[in-house]
């Protein structure tokens, strides 16, 4: 059975009628077709009539012979039937050219509300995207989160513990499709040929020239290291000890194409006593942690890397901005704001012994900051002192517990 995805369903609601074009981004294969097939039962529950609904798949075969703009505006102008308000739904419209003019044209034609979906965070940047200043809204689509892998076992009847089941997404993430396979090799396959195609279709076929092979080995290893402080010189010297060459340039070439394919998001610094955001290097923390665990021999989880691109992500579903915490004596891992307040957080694996919680603890001394200071950890005992709050990590994603601001 599909998982309703109500926490996205909530936000989009309010502009199912809006005139604004509803821009649905996110990496392949994270549930954005599934999210607008929701919306349309949504829609003919409501009371309207599917045909004045309009929907068109450019992957799909059916419209194959659509490969210019004005074929599709003449496509869903022949299923425009009266007045009334059509529902326009269009699937992966990036790779068309000139897409803009079309929504524009629509918009400004048509008694039409209109839904879309991308690959490209770069689609709505362009230079005809000035036609559309103003006239979006974008929700992006991350794959399942870990309540949602959650949810969608237990809908399946799938026996699912989730103190165990917290393992298994750190390391294989929560892609939907990924969930169709039970044995690690199965999954492990699916996930690299989902990779292979993200890379074949978004990035490379934009840009003929590049060495597929030298680009997907290097992406790897820039996913594998997510979370990590990024260095483009230190990459290049490993490359460069392996035999290979790449420049940093290169380097931040492909960092670039990888964030714009919804693979990475980036993380910038706090200073949390100065109140703003810093100029250096960014963190960047994987979109998923199957694609992370795809160039990693072994997962050594109490590096928490992985627990902590997996709060990262959970913090952005929830609508947080979030920043690397930099302090005067070091860093605190993550500076969460929402509606101007914040918290401060730290992640750690677990805390098994003194010298882990004097460190994850000790983060926040000196810190005259008065927001809400937080550890997230797999304990199950509460180890909170000092006014520092201590929460369940598998308690936060199940949103049994959550973050106070201020």
């Amino acid at each position: 059975m599909q998982l309703i995805r109500e926490d996205y369903l909530k936000l989009m609601r309010p502009y199912y009628d809006v005139d604004l074009i509803k821009v649905i981004t996110g990496v392949r294969r994270s549930g954005k077709s599934v999210l607008m097939e929701t919306i349309k039962d949504e829609l003919l529950a409501n009371g309207i009539s599917g045909s004045h609904i309009i929907s068109i798949n450019l992957e799909d075969m059916d419209y194959a012979f659509i490969t210019e703009a004005k074929e599709l505006y003449q496509e869903i102008k022949s299923r425009i039937l009266d007045n009334e308000k059509h529902y326009i739904f269009l699937d992966e419209i990036q790779h068309l050219p000139d897409f803009e003019k079309l929504l524009a044209s629509l918009k400004a034609k048509f008694n039409c509300s209109i839904f879309v979906t991308g690959s490209d965070s770069t689609m709505l940047s362009g230079e005809l995207a000035t036609l559309l200043t103003g006239r979006t809204v974008e929700f992006e689509i991350f794959p399942f989160s870990f309540k949602e892998s959650v949810d969608f076992l237990e809908l399946n009847n799938i026996h699912c513990n989730p103190d165990e089941f917290i393992i298994d997404y750190i390391k294989w993430g929560g892609f939907p499709l990924r969930f169709s396979f039970r044995d690690e090799n199965s999954i492990k396959r699916f996930l690299d040929n989902l990779y292979s195609n993200i890379v074949n279709r978004d990035i490379i076929k934009k840009s003929s020239k590049m060495n597929r092979q030298t680009f997907k080995d290097i992406s790897l290893y820039i996913m594998s290291n997510a979370g990590k402080e990024f260095s483009a010189e230190n990459i290049a010297s490993y490359y460069s000890r392996k035999g290979k060459k790449v420049t940093t340039r290169t380097i931040y070439s492909y960092l670039e194409k990888l964030r714009n394919a919804y693979l990475l998001h980036s993380c910038k610094k706090y200073n949390i006593a100065g109140k703003n955001a810093l100029e250096t290097n960014d963190k960047f923390y994987a979109t998923d942690t199957g694609l992370r665990t795809l160039n990693t021999n072994t997962i050594n989880y109490e590096d928490t890397f992985f627990l902590e691109n997996i709060v990262y992500n959970e913090l952005l579903i929830q609508g947080f901005t979030v920043f690397t915490g930099k302090t005067h004596k070091g860093e605190v891992d993550f500076v969460a704001i929402k509606n101007n307040k914040k918290c401060l957080i730290q992640v750690s694996y677990l805390l098994a012994n003194e010298a882990t919680l004097q460190r994850e603890f000790g983060a926040f001394e000196k810190i005259t900051d008065a927001s809400p200071k937080y550890v997230l950890s797999l304990d199950r005992i509460d180890l909170g002192h000092n006014g520092i709050e201590h929460l369940n990590i598998v308690d936060f994603l199940l949103h049994k517990v959550n973050l106070h601001i201020s």
